[in-house]
């Protein structure tokens, strides 16, 4: 059976990116070098995404934020704020969490609406 999330409103989207964001938070401090997947993800969509400014604007961004420590970028993940969540609209840690874990995350916030 496949679910697809596309009725998810802008709030529950928000509130999947930050568990996301806290979740990768959480895998960051036990192992910092998977900052490397986030580097690698970057240059690779910086030149598939080079003719869109917008984007490389934001990956620009978030290569300044992974030259800092490990606990301001996963202070970072975890934020309220309103730049930590238009950042983490293009995170660049895709591949930290397994699909399972973001199928999880995803699947219950989609339910858990649902069921209100």
């Amino acid at each position: 059976m496949t679910v697809k999330f596309v009725n998810m409103k802008h709030s529950q989207t928000d509130e999947v990116s930050l568990e996301l964001g806290r979740r990768m938070a959480d895998r960051l401090r036990l192992r910092p070098e998977l900052l490397e997947i986030a580097r690698v993800n970057l240059s690779r969509w910086s030149r598939q995404n080079a003719s869109a400014s917008s984007l490389l604007r934001c990956y620009a961004e978030w290569q300044a934020m992974l030259a800092r420590p490990v606990d301001e970028i996963c202070d970072l993940l975890c934020a309220e704020t309103d730049d930590a969540q238009r950042l983490r609209q293009n995170s660049p840690f895709a591949g930290v969490l397994s699909p399972a874990e973001v199928w999880e995350i995803k699947s219950h916030f989609y339910h858990a609406t649902a069921a209100a």
